[in-house]
């Protein structure tokens, strides 16, 4: 049953859930400004400080679906508040760190505050206005993008200017601020699941998912045709086999997989890995690119600090459309708002091609880039959420942010070897080529192209749903109400 607020605290609830997902999206490039100098920082190697980085992705992807499940179970209010406690506590380790060890496990922790965003689009299903409804979405959704873009620039501000744990003192005080609303304003939804919380499924596939992304982070380094590596992507396959069975036996399971076999929510989740990808490409390749000396004849001789304040626009775009985004979701459906999105992502890539050659070309095509991730982002929750049962709309959610953070692994994994082979020289240190640059973006070109084609074989609306982005009418599972206030 819905449980939607007076519609002048709408707004508020709103506001203060995004804020919440851009604060834990920041983690995200909250140390990419140091990558360079975290070996000296922390005392270790350059393969050891990689882990800061490591130990967040992974942690993200075993924390969004096992939070989006115990949100449903429990409370997703309160499981909200845990995971922003999560970012303050890590934030609280790593700001003291100058060794490998708490800053890897500081960073776990604010990995496991990722739970926010899929928490939060869900907590918006149950307690906002149907007619809000696919604005919110897509506002929520654009909070990943808006919260990378401000990070970069800021991390690399503080960084340069001053000590580098400032940073940690900072995004813990910012989880303070986040927490603190929530408590304020943002209502626990009075919709639960029944069951008791999967235990051997959380843990299956905690197992399986490190198991896929460990090779796919650390490859690189190991040697891709090394025994860990390639043991470790058969260990996952064995593991996520059997978790698969487990799952489809037990009553009340982690992830419902004929729930997720349903056409809309596969094809979605599909689509997601691939945006995902065509997404994070954009993200390694430009930094790169912008400040690579212009000596080289393709680079463009910026620092960290002005690379950052170049690609802020583009993450800032993502939410800038995603009204625009809402709207044609309401009137033709999400899934042509992620058909477009996917489109403009490859046309964003074929601009790259022809305007990498200065930063205001740049500017452009990654802005480009990041409207189409603005329209495919906000049109997502909203195909995941019009199929799946309104009792797993925070599990459901969370399975939608692993697949895009597997998208974003494969993507850090691909880009690396294509940037790592072709290379040139400039003086002793080897550095990407521009062809290497060059095939990057035919590749993220490719890749949107490939979701294009994906998002057709999702289920199409056959009229649209006036004020609502969501596909209720058509695709609501079976045996439920199309109209989630009838539910």
């Amino acid at each position: 049953m819905s449980t939607s607020p007076p519609t002048h605290r709408t707004g508020a609830i709103v506001g203060v859930l995004a804020g919440a997902g851009i604060t834990v999206s920041v983690m995200q490039t909250l140390v990419v400004p140091l990558i360079p100098d975290l070996p000296q920082l922390l005392h270790t190697s350059a393969a050891n400080a990689s882990w800061a980085i490591t130990a967040t992705l992974l942690a993200a992807a075993v924390a969004t679906p096992v939070i989006g499940r115990l949100g449903d179970l429990y409370g997703k209010r309160r499981l909200l508040l845990v995971s922003a406690a999560m970012l303050v506590i890590g934030s609280l380790v790593c700001a003291p760190a100058n060794s490998l060890a708490p800053m890897v496990v500081g960073r776990a922790l604010q990995g496991f505050g990722m739970g926010v965003i899929p928490l939060g689009i869900s907590i918006m299903r149950d307690v906002v206005p149907p007619a809000r409804l696919g604005s919110a979405m897509a506002i929520m959704s654009s909070s990943l993008g808006v919260g990378g873009a401000l990070g970069l620039p800021a991390s690399a501000a503080v960084a340069e200017k001053a000590d580098w744990h400032a940073l940690f003192w900072g995004s813990g005080a910012l989880g303070v601020i986040a927490a603190a609303l929530i408590v304020w304003l943002v209502p626990e939804s009075s919709v639960r699941a029944g069951g008791r919380f999967d235990v051997v499924g959380a843990l299956g596939l905690s197992a399986g998912l490190i198991c896929l992304l460990l090779p796919i982070s650390k490859g690189g380094d190991w040697g891709w045709g090394s025994g860990g590596t390639i043991g470790l992507f058969v260990a996952s396959l064995v593991v996520l086999l059997l978790w698969g069975a487990w799952e489809l036996r037990h009553p009340a399971p982690l992830v419902d997989l004929r729930t997720s076999a349903r056409r809309p929510i596969l094809m979605t989740n599909l689509a997601s890995v691939v945006i995902g990808f065509a997404m994070y490409a954009m993200s390694l390749v430009t930094p790169q690119l912008l400040q690579l000396p212009v000596v080289t004849g393709y680079g463009l001789g910026q620092s960290m600090l002005q690379a950052g304040l170049w690609m802020a626009p583009a993450g800032l775009m993502m939410m800038a459309v995603s009204p625009f985004a809402a709207r044609l979701s309401g009137a033709r459906g999400p899934k042509i708002s992620l058909f477009v999105g996917a489109l403009v992502i490859a046309c964003g890539y074929a601009l790259g091609l022809a305007l990498m050659g200065g930063v205001w070309g740049v500017l452009i095509f990654s802005s480009v880039i990041s409207a189409g991730v603005g329209f495919a982002y906000a049109a997502m929750p909203a195909l995941i959420m019009s199929a799946a049962p309104i009792s797993e709309g925070a599990a459901a959610n969370g399975l939608n942010s692993l697949m895009r953070s597997i998208g974003t692994s494969t993507a850090s994994a691909v880009m690396g070897v294509v940037l790592a082979h072709m290379t040139t020289r400039l003086g002793p240190v080897t550095i990407p080529s521009e062809s290497g640059f060059r095939v990057g973006l035919v590749i993220g070109a490719g890749v949107a192209v490939l979701a294009a084609l994906v998002v057709l074989a999702i289920p199409g609306r056959a009229r649209p749903v006036p004020g609502a982005a969501l596909d209720l009418a058509e695709e609501a599972p079976a045996g439920l109400p199309a109209d989630p206030a009838v539910r």
